[in-house]
């Protein structure tokens, strides 16, 4: 179906055509699925040119609407990230299936055998912004898992989205599965928006892919399920034994390689007795950066302007990095506890058991040791790819892949056995 055809639907129908689609795919074998997702890939690649044209329409658009440059960063395609896309999804074909897997099993003394088996969850409906590779990963991993994807992309995004999307449905098709596996909703209004998130029966589990406004309007009008994809208030901590070219490395990585992203740090925290070493050294090192902090950082570092309680709470997603001076691990991980949102926390140490410590203590979906924080992402953490990193602790938690796209259900099977 063109993006043409779709704008003649309205979203109750293109959702309920989703909802059919759930029908055909839960129960789609591995060949017939891996055979769609290289299809898919084949399809991104000879197309290329056509997504970056459309692509730079968007990018036009957002420029002459004033999008702050980390936005446009997260819009922007190029060859190499059209390449990523279509790379993801053929890693995606290597995953084993979960669908179907037999997650335990056991047998009763009366002669039941239990077990426990994957299955989709049906309905996935992705609401996002900016991120066109959004369009392919969530469709890609929706499909390897037996679901159908419903994707809500934002206005700035459509022309990008309608293309990838318009090359992903044809694809499927040709493998003889309903194009209505993969989705796009084609209205990018608020209305639309609000009307997406209550689409109660349709829908199986909603996530959201954005910032802190959308995620706001999830809690406050959402009536499906729905997994947080929530903010990235990243914390690194360098213990007093931590190895300073290392620490160097790492902050450096995790905040300036991508800053507008979600696993990019967002304030480091920094043992008293290493504090004027190591600052001295990442003032030189992070001279792009612009640096906030607490009293005992702008003595060491003059041109640090004085950090507020709203800097450490704050996902900067720039060039913009929060510091303090902690006592000691105690100190460090209280901020974190104030301060974090349970993405992602890390510690810099060559101590064993403070590594240990930092680990059982901090409450995090996920705690790095010696790495950096843009780790934390389906692709980098052997998931292919990812759908997005839960925040929250029901049903999923850090990056989901393929298996946080699965519920389970028990199958059990008797020889005649009735309850007395």
């Amino acid at each position: 179906m063109e993006p043409s055809e779709e704008r003649d639907l309205s979203l109750e129908e293109l959702a309920q055509g989703a909802k059919s689609a759930t029908q055909v795919v839960a129960t789609a074998s591995t060949s017939t699925k891996n055979a769609a997702l290289a299809m898919m890939a084949q399809e991104i690649l000879a197309h290329s040119d056509e997504i970056l044209a459309a692509n730079e329409i968007d990018l036009k658009m957002a420029s002459e609407l004033g999008l702050a440059s980390t936005a446009i960063d997260r819009l922007r395609l190029d060859h190499n990230r059209v390449l990523a896309m279509a790379q993801q999804i053929k890693e995606i074909i290597k995953l084993p299936d979960p669908i179907g897997q037999v997650t335990s099993g056991y047998r009763l003394a009366n002669g039941l055998n239990v077990r426990k088996v994957r299955v989709p969850l049906g309905v996935v409906g992705i609401i996002y912004e900016n991120r066109p590779n959004v369009t392919s990963d969530a469709g890609a991993l929706c499909l390897k898992s037996g679901n159908v994807a419903l994707l809500r992309g934002s206005s700035a995004a459509i022309n990008s989205n309608r293309v990838i999307a318009t090359l992903l449905r044809g694809a499927i098709g040709e493998v003889g599965l309903s194009p209505d596996v993969i989705t796009l909703i084609p209205f990018t209004d608020r209305a639309s928006a609000g009307e997406f998130m209550r689409l109660n029966g349709k829908i199986d589990l909603l996530i959201p892919r954005g910032g802190r406004s959308l995620v706001e309007a999830i809690k406050e009008n959402a009536t499906v399920p729905y997994v947080i994809d929530g903010d990235g208030n990243c914390h690194i901590y360098v213990d007093e034994s931590a190895n300073i070219e290392m620490a160097i490395e790492i902050i450096e990585n995790s905040k300036v390689q991508r800053p507008g992203v979600c696993n990019a740090v967002e304030t480091v925290l920094i043992h008293t007795k290493i504090a004027r070493q190591l600052l001295s050294a990442l003032d030189e090192r992070l001279s792009s950066v612009q640096l906030r902090g607490d009293l005992n950082t702008t003595a060491i570092v003059p041109r640090a302007l004085l950090a507020t309680d709203d800097d450490y709470a704050n996902e900067f997603l720039d060039l913009v990095l929060a510091v303090k001076i902690v006592d000691d691990m105690p100190d460090a991980i209280d901020h974190i506890r104030r301060f974090g949102t349970g993405h992602s926390e890390a510690i810099i140490t060559e101590s064993y058991a403070n590594a240990n410590y930092f680990c059982e203590r901090v409450d995090a979906a996920a705690v790095l040791v010696n790495a950096s924080t843009r780790f934390v992402d389906g692709n980098q953490l052997g998931l292919g790819a990812e759908i997005g990193i839960s925040t929250q602790k029901l049903h999923a938690r850090g990056p989901m892949g393929l298996v946080e796209l699965t519920t389970e259900k028990y199958v059990i099977e008797g020889s005649g056995q009735v309850r007395s």
